[in-house]
């Protein structure tokens, strides 16, 4: 046994990514062209011509760093979401997003809420910064938040929600949402994952971002993987009052959004008859 690292380091299951399809065809001797590839829930469309067009202009200047502060990518996403900009956290995917908040505000033997049936993800947050897992027995596959809520304890410091569920696609109507902000402690940081909002019919869809004026201790969590089409570019983005925001950018890597990430996912989010193809298949 290695004697490296800490203990709850290398308890760790590491996580289990998709294959890509180049190694499925060499694993099983297939064709690749034969092979449609479902397991990481990638956009069919693949990437946005406005982004592929932005990357070549932003290929010039790849002799230098990216921008820290990613400006250009913050205000775009500032005038959607209407926000201000320093309420906007950039992450090399939202992956990144859920790694930040966990190292901001768990410290060793605090923890962690999640459902059962959630995204893989928090389990690896929770356990890389040697946090305490409360994982909420699912109802029909979906969160019981009323059980989550039940279980925050006194060392309760972050709670994960994933709306729509990944990977049950399970979905949480706004009026519950914001009934269970309203029991979770202020000390208590909610991040709720929204990676697959932008699938959502219509009538579902509800701009929780309104509520980080509302909740201090809301952090919501976006990403330019799916409906975007960006999932190799690794691009997502937090939103959440200054006093959240403030900690995350000091966990943040500097330089964790590359050059072209950033060109890319300003050009897609301004993108919308791509974003609505996507959505309508």
């Amino acid at each position: 046994m290695s004697q490296f690292g800490p203990d709850y380091v290398r308890a760790i299951a590491p996580y289990q990514a998709g294959k890509p399809i180049a190694e499925v065809a060499r694993e099983f001797g297939l064709d690749e062209a034969k092979i449609v590839k479902l397991a990481s829930n990638e956009n069919p469309f693949g990437v946005p011509e406005s982004s592929r067009a932005a990357m070549a202009q932003a290929a010039a200047d790849l002799g230098r760093y990216p921008d820290a502060n990613g400006f250009e990518l913050k205000a775009a996403l500032s005038a959607r979401y209407d926000v201000p900009a320093d309420w906007i956290t950039l992450g090399n995917g939202s992956n990144d997003i859920l790694e930040i908040a966990a190292h901001a505000f768990v410290q060793k033997g605090e923890s962690v809420v999640y459902s059962q049936y959630s995204f893989a993800v928090y389990a690896l947050a929770t356990q890389g910064v040697g946090g305490r897992a409360i994982v909420v027995p699912a109802v029909d596959y979906g969160h019981d938040l009323d059980a989550m809520a039940a279980a925050i304890q006194s060392d309760t410091r972050l709670v994960y929600v994933a709306n729509p569920n990944n990977p049950t696609g399970t979905f949480i109507p706004a009026a519950q949402i914001e009934a269970f902000l309203q029991k979770v402690p202020a000390n208590v940081v909610v991040v709720l994952d929204e990676a697959y909002n932008e699938y959502l019919a219509p009538e579902h869809q509800f701009e929780s971002s309104a509520w980080v004026r509302k909740y201090p201790n809301l952090v919501v969590s976006r990403t330019f993987s799916k409906a975007y089409g960006l999932a190799g570019l690794r691009v997502g983005f937090a939103i959440a009052q200054p006093a959240v925001t403030d900690l995350m950018n000091r966990i943040r890597q500097p330089f964790n959004v590359n050059s072209l990430a950033q060109a890319a996912a300003v050009a897609a989010l301004n993108d919308k008859d791509f974003l609505e193809k996507g959505a309508r298949n």
